[in-house]
């Protein structure tokens, strides 16, 4: 149960008041047959469906949990309530997960139909009842006992309604409807399609968060704000209620290990006409001897909020915050940083998807949320960036509790267009309102320091319009306006990608700059993959050893970038393997980290501090990223001798590279390249007593490129780089190197999206 944020009080010993009433015998069910379990698939039962309290920054003592066996059925879209259901299906996992007991995909011509009983406990009588949804995909229609309560559409973010005109005694019925239409829609989806592969999955239909009711009395909070002010010891509380009858007195108590800090008082008369009357007062405390939030030193502070009416108490939460302040300022060289409390502090942190292979968006259990997080600590880092996705609650709380610094994306969908236009205004007005309500229902969570609205041009439009409003909606944290692809110069940073990278954007006055992904080196490891064979990986290995040295080798890479270019952040693609994308720190079932922890974790720690000076590189082969290098080309399917030193080349066509499309990400394109394959070659000079040291190929290659000094074969690299990447070389190329003439020979064979290939030779010895 919920172990933050009062465990000094005794009122909030919770697992008592879950009631899990009105649902179907359990002893036969199982989870569905799945490519992929995890250790905690078998903790989850009918009885055990995620019991915690689904809302731990508006905590009050009674509330009964409605996860569980629900039936349903699927019907075509346009067809009405059925009279009869099909099974039963476990909530709050999607149907197509095999945690829901069914494992069935739905599209746009479906709707799927859930029903269950529930009781009301006797000693909720007098009181107002609320219907909970932690989320739905995509739009929900809603009935008790036949009435019908509404709808909502929107797949993140929570809803409510007040059934208590619709209850009657003994069982009382509740359906819901929904329909998903998934990449055949325009709404927000995250990386749900159809047709998963490589970086896009299996989609999430349905139910996917806890539903549950909640007792209110007349007069009662409906939600509250908290802001941290650190710069002042404060705190900020707005406190929204539903206020009928006599003028509210609204107290707030600060408490730490039991004992209250500081408390005050607001009484007011009722300012706003609706009905019922609504007030929301703000009250600012100081807090004595003030302790920041940090990823090294969480601490929160707890809060118990009371609505009085007349001298007596009639509602009564309990919620949480930390100290801390995010900002941008300059470092002792001039460059703009993101700032923690007003202190420089970079952030390392992965990419993280929230997928599951037993639940896909829904975590098994709230303990499997909680092992991700740690993990990420474990592994060095401070920081996660949650990709185009939105959690239930209780993933912010873990951070908030263990200390992890939060990235927040809006999820992707299809409202962009070209040059940074919508799509429609249906589109864009779904957008926009989804964006609203991520911002305003997770703005109480100290973890979350960045909201980043777009991702990687993904329905990206009018962005400096939706900077500026994220902004308005919350100026206590920073706007990261697109992570990766195209800049439009709003927001607080400047956000560049790079696979496998690193890189780092030229440093900006104004704006801090990120690296918002690179990394994606991958690793199948059998007997923990979503399928045995046809994995995908940006880069790929055969072994934990040789994908440890490789992660070891980035970071060494990058951090010199945090002093010569201001770095603030880098992201690492990604928590875990993910269905057939293989690129995870982990394997998908959570079983085994892939590289040697410790190694990796001690690399990563390295980042946050004194970064080393850049490394010294000396040129042996210059590549054509400035200027243009003249090769030998062909499209056309060479003689087997083509590589070899002795090959008449004076046929082949002479062009300057790099050779590609020039819609490729980081590509400088001086020869168009639009066939699958290219061959390459190109004659230079080296003189005597060239430096053999530390030997690395200066490349960019999208995809597959082998390469060739002197006749012989010396590397071979299988997908792609977004940037000129420094990699090192094998021993073989300093053994075939000399002084004098010497010849490259590369081939590049390109499969799908992009393409581009350009390489040079240097020397890179760290400082």
């Amino acid at each position: 149960m919920l172990k933050r944020p009062v465990t000094s009080l005794p009122w909030v010993g919770l697992t008592s008041v879950i009631l899990l009433v009105g649902q179907s015998p359990a002893a036969d069910w199982k989870p569905a047959n799945g490519p992929l379990k995890t250790r905690w698939t078998d903790q989850v039962s009918p009885e055990r469906a995620l019991p915690e309290y689904p809302r731990p920054t508006l905590v009050r003592e009674r509330w009964q949990n409605l996860n569980g066996l629900w039936q349903y059925a699927v019907t075509s879209r346009d067809a009405g309530q059925p009279t009869t259901f099909e099974g039963e299906i476990l909530v709050p996992y999607p149907i197509e997960s095999a945690l829901s007991g069914v494992a069935r995909r739905v599209n746009e011509n479906d709707r799927l139909w859930y029903r269950r009983e529930f009781r009301i406990p006797r000693d909720w009588r007098g009181q107002r009842i609320l219907l909970h949804f932690g989320a739905v995909d995509f739009q929900a229609e809603v009935w008790v006992n036949g009435t019908r309560l509404g709808e909502h559409a929107g797949g993140y973010d929570g809803f409510s309604f007040d059934i208590t005109e619709a209850l009657r005694r003994g069982a009382n019925e509740l359906v819901v409807a929904v329909w998903d239409p998934t990449d055949a829609g325009h709404q927000p989806r995250g990386k749900q399609v159809h047709r998963p592969g490589g970086i896009m999955y299996t989609p999430t239909s349905g139910i996917w968060q806890t539903v549950w009711l909640e007792p209110v009395p007349e007069a009662h909070f409906r939600e509250i704000r908290i802001t941290p002010d650190f710069d002042h010891s404060a705190v900020l509380v707005q406190a929204n209620a539903v206020v009928p009858g006599a003028a509210p007195t609204v107290r707030v108590q600060v408490f730490e290990g039991g004992k209250v800090l500081t408390e005050g008082e607001v009484s007011m008369m009722i300012t706003t006409r609706s009905i019922p009357p609504q007030a929301a007062p703000r009250i600012q405390l100081g807090v004595p001897d003030a302790r920041a939030w940090t990823p090294d030193s969480p601490h929160l502070y707890d809060l118990v909020i009371t609505l009085e009416q007349e001298g007596k108490v009639v509602d009564r939460i309990q919620s949480y915050f930390g100290l801390r302040k995010v900002s941008l300022g300059k470092d002792a060289n001039g460059f703009t940083r993101i700032l923690l409390n007003n202190e420089p502090l970079f952030q390392y942190g992965p990419l993280d998807q929230g997928f599951w292979p037993d639940g896909l968006y829904t975590a098994p259990t709230d303990a499997a949320m909680q092992y991700d997080i740690e993990m990420t600590k474990r592994l060095g880092m401070n920081m996660a960036r949650k990709h185009v996705k939105v959690e239930p609650e209780r993933w912010y709380y873990w951070c908030d509790k263990l200390g992890l610094l939060v990235w927040q994306d809006m999820p992707s969908g299809s409202f962009g267009g070209r040059d940074d236009a919508r799509l429609s205004d249906e589109a864009s007005a779904e957008y926009e309102k989804e964006l609203r309500r991520l911002v305003a229902g997770r703005y109480n969570h100290p973890s979350i320091i960045m909201w980043v609205p777009f991702n990687e041009g993904w329905g990206q439009h009018e962005t400096p319009r939706y900077a500026a409003l994220v902004k308005q909606l919350d100026p206590s944290r920073l706007v990261n306006e697109a992570s990766g692809w195209t800049d439009r110069g709003s927001g607080d940073v400047k956000d560049i990608h790079a696979y496998p990278g690193p890189s780092a954007p030229a440093p900006e006055e104004e704006r801090a700059v990120v690296l918002g992904e690179f990394g994606g080196l991958g690793l199948p490891m059998r007997g923990h993959t979503w399928q045995s064979e046809a994995n995908w990986g940006y880069r790929s290995f055969t072994d934990s050893d040789s994908l440890t040295a490789a992660y070891v080798t980035l970071m060494k890479k990058l951090h010199p970038l945090v002093g010569s270019h201001g770095l603030s952040a880098a992201v690492y693609t990604q928590t875990s393997d993910v269905e057939v994308e293989v690129n995870g720190l982990m394997t998908y079932d959570r079983e085994r980290v892939k590289l040697d922890l410790d190694a990796i974790a001690a690399a990563a720690r390295k980042l946050y501090g004194p970064p080393p000076p850049p490394p010294i590189i000396k040129t042996l082969l210059p590549t054509s990223e400035k200027p243009g290098v003249q090769w030998r080309y062909t499209t056309t399917q060479p003689g087997n001798e083509w590589f070899q030193s002795g090959f008449n080349d004076s046929a082949w066509p002479q062009g300057e590279g790099g050779f590609g499309t020039r819609s490729t990400p980081g590509a400088i394109v001086r020869t168009e390249w639009q066939t699958g394959d290219i061959w390459l070659r190109r004659e230079f000079e080296l003189p005597e007593g060239f430096s053999k040291e530390s030997l690395h190929f200066l490349i960019h290659h999208d995809e597959d490129a082998t390469i060739y000094v002197n006749g012989e074969p010396v590397a071979e690299y299988q997908g792609y780089t977004t940037s000129y990447e420094p990699l090192p070389a094998t021993k073989r190329l300093a053994e075939v190197l000399r002084p004098g003439r010497n010849v490259v020979a590369v081939h590049c064979h390109q499969t799908g999206g992009g393409q581009y290939i350009d390489l040079g030779i240097a020397s890179v010895i760290e400082q």
